[in-house]
Order: structure tokens, then sequence, then C-alpha cells
């Protein structure tokens, strides 16, 4: 049994960038993402601000050296390309090596295609391409992809649990190391802009129609996001004579069960959650030098969130941002992505910026950063993702 777990890979795909390059180039240029839709045809195409991968379903596939016949949907593609160059990162050139298994989180699957061919598929005598799509509806077809993508078949999961889907898919890779089951996985998570969940979020009212601003008075919403987010974790037997990005030292996740899709009004989830992780770390509140917020820029979240994280860090905050305001809100695959984007913190030695932000919230005794901050050091990052249903999972990661 491994008691460490490491992590030595990471990839990475979202609107700000198609790999870790362009992330922190979009980063350090304080480039946000978030614009019109593209690629996706809707009757509310002028009205909603997104964080779209700025690449069409083709040109994914060629990013994702993919030539075999094989109907892949938007989702699975996103998913492929940060699993591969998570595991590039990796410096894996044998997956079956070591016991190596993955962990792939989405809330959305292939609905981006079911979408287009539902009236279709109701037809039983009608005859065309679609019927080659009705398989890839089910959330499990991304990650089959995934896997065969990298040769991956000792294990293979898949998690939907709304927007903390990717952070409990770490967490499960981590338990399945820890308890000796794999000593190797690929974990993280995978989604795409749908008119399903565009039209689900108008409904709820909660889509900010220009840029979201997450823990400011005046936010009005959050910007759906789409991308893939995957990290490496490793035991301390696979890790050996291998570089290491960072440690999973912390994780946790809770559920309040408040609402089905509001967030408890004094954040009792999210403060177990984060609670938990830290105590899981062994490290002492003082110790976190950076939290990146769930801060979706609605309401009800920020608020929450911000009630959650005064009651456990007191008069002891750290730096706070919401990168949701790069790559908007790409749920399922916000934990993962953020997963990455905590790691590159610690290598960097920098806080991302809270875009955007102008108005301190009347509630919070906080702010949120403002601008990139390169630190002295960041030795530990605490990362949450917090889903409907009150589902709540905080991760820590820590410098090796």
């Amino acid at each position: 049994m491994s008691k460490k777990i490491y992590v030595t890979g990471l990839g990475m795909i979202s609107a700000i960038g198609i790999n870790i390059e362009e992330t922190l180039q979009s980063v350090t240029q304080l480039k946000s993402g978030i614009g019109k839709l593209n690629y996706i045809e809707s009757r509310h195409k002028e009205r909603v601000s997104v964080g779209e991968v700025k690449f069409s379903n083709i040109d994914l596939k060629n990013i994702a050296s993919l030539s075999y016949p094989i109907r892949f949907t938007r989702t699975a593609l996103l998913g492929i390309i940060a699993a591969k160059e998570a595991i590039r990162s990796a410096n894996i050139t044998d997956i079956n090596s070591f016991k190596t298994g993955i962990i792939s989180a989405t809330s959305v699957g292939g609905m981006a295609v079911a979408e287009n061919h539902y009236l279709d598929s109701l037809n039983i005598e009608k005859k065309g391409d679609f019927l080659n799509y009705i398989n890839t509806l089910d959330c499990s077809d991304s990650t089959e992809r995934i896997a065969d993508s990298l040769g991956i078949k000792e294990f293979l999961s898949t998690i939907s649990t709304a927007c903390s889907s990717s952070a409990n898919a770490i967490m499960l890779g981590a338990r399945l190391i820890k308890h000796g089951i794999l000593e190797r996985v690929v974990v993280g998570g995978t989604d795409s802009l749908s008119r399903f969940t565009i039209n689900g979020f108008l409904t709820l009212k909660i889509l900010d129609e220009t840029q979201c601003r997450p823990f400011d008075a005046t936010r009005n919403g959050l910007n759906l996001g789409e991308g893939a987010g995957f990290i490496v974790l490793e035991s301390e037997k696979a890790v050996k004579g291998k570089m290491i990005l960072a440690q999973l030292t912390g994780y946790a996740n809770s559920n309040d069960a408040y609402h089905q899709t509001s967030s408890s009004p004094n954040g009792e989830g999210a403060f177990i959650a984060m609670k938990k992780s830290l105590e899981m770390s062994g490290l002492r509140i003082s110790s976190i030098d950076y939290i990146n917020a769930h801060g979706t820029g609605t309401k009800l979240n920020d608020l929450s969130e911000g009630i959650a994280i005064e009651r456990l860090f007191g008069n002891a905050i750290p730096p706070i941002s919401s990168t949701k305001s790069f790559t908007g809100h790409t749920l399922a695959a916000a934990g993962g992505i953020e997963a990455v984007l905590s790691i590159l913190a610690i290598q960097n030695n920098f806080i991302y910026p809270n875009l955007f932000f102008e108005n301190a919230m009347p509630e919070l005794h906080f702010k949120p950063e403002t601008q990139l901050v390169n630190t002295k050091e960041i030795n530990h990052v605490l990362s949450n993702s917090f889903g409907f249903g009150g589902n709540t999972s905080s991760l820590i990661f820590s410098r090796n």
C-alpha cells in the first residue's frame, strides 16, 4: 500500500488554450477565454457568453491525432487531448509497466451529438450516420474512448456528480492507489458545451450574459465553459526515479443535501469538505498558501462558499481567486482543470487573478486577488469543487 500519492503528469484543454503551454500564456497575459458561441447552433447564440474551445470537432480530431474510423463526441475529443498530454507530461512510454487505470468524469456525456439526432432516432425506419452515435450518449463512452487512445485496460470508471465530478474522480484514484488496487491512475474529467446545458442553465436564470465576476457584489451568474483536465497519480513504487510535480496530501467529499441546485446558506457542505481535507493532510490552516475557489459567479454559490471559508479560516484567510473568470464553468471538468491550475500555481509560485472583480461583497470580509501575484513560494493549494445537490469536494495539493 502506498502512503503517499504523487502527481507526475498534467494535461488540459479549455477556452484559454489547447495545452499547458498555451494555458500559461493566457494566464500571464490575463487573457480570458469568455466569448460568444461559434460551434454550437443555438437560438441564444448572441445572448450567452461562454468559455468555448476555439476549434471545431474536425480540428480537435486532428489535434488528438485520431485517424481511425470511429465517431467521437466533442466530450471524448477534449478528454483524449488532455489525457494524452498528461501521459506525455508524466513521461510514460509503456502504459502497462504498472497496473494503470483511468477515472474520468463527465456530466454532459454525448449530449452535444444526441440532441442533434433526437428526432431522427424516434423514427425506427430512418437510416443515417446518426445511428453510429447512439451509444455515445452514455457518459461512459468518453471514458472508453480516452482509455482506448491511451491503451488502458486494467481499470475504467466514470463519475458523474455534477460540478464536483472531476474532484471525486481524483479522490477515487487516490484511494485505489492507497489500497494497492492500482499503481497509477489517470484522473480528471471532460465536458463539452451543448444546447441542453445552455438551455438548462438559462432556465435556472443563473447565466451572466457578459463576463462572470466571481465574489463581486454585482455578480450576476456564471459563464458555461467546456474543456478537459487530467492529472496522473502514481504510487511510491511507480514514481521511483521520476520527476514529481506535486503530492495530493488531502481530500474530502461531503453532501449537505440542502437543495437540488442551491448551496446551503451557511456553506455547511463546503465547510466540512475543506475541514476534512485539511485534517487528512495534517496541515494547519496557516499552511494553505492559496485557495482556488469554486467561485462560479452566482449569487448563492459565492456567498455560501465565502461564508464557509470565513467559518474555517477566521482571520487567517489566505489569498483567494476563482479561475472560472478565465475558463468559464466547465461543469464536470472543472475539478480536473482546476487541479491542473493548482499544481501549476505551485510549480510557478503564482496566484491567479480573479478577473473582472471590482466591488467587494458586503457579506464577506475578504476580497479575491485581482492581479497575477508572483510570490516567494506556494507550498500548499486548496482547490474547491462544489456540485448541485450539495455534493462538495476539496483537494489539497502540496509541493513535494
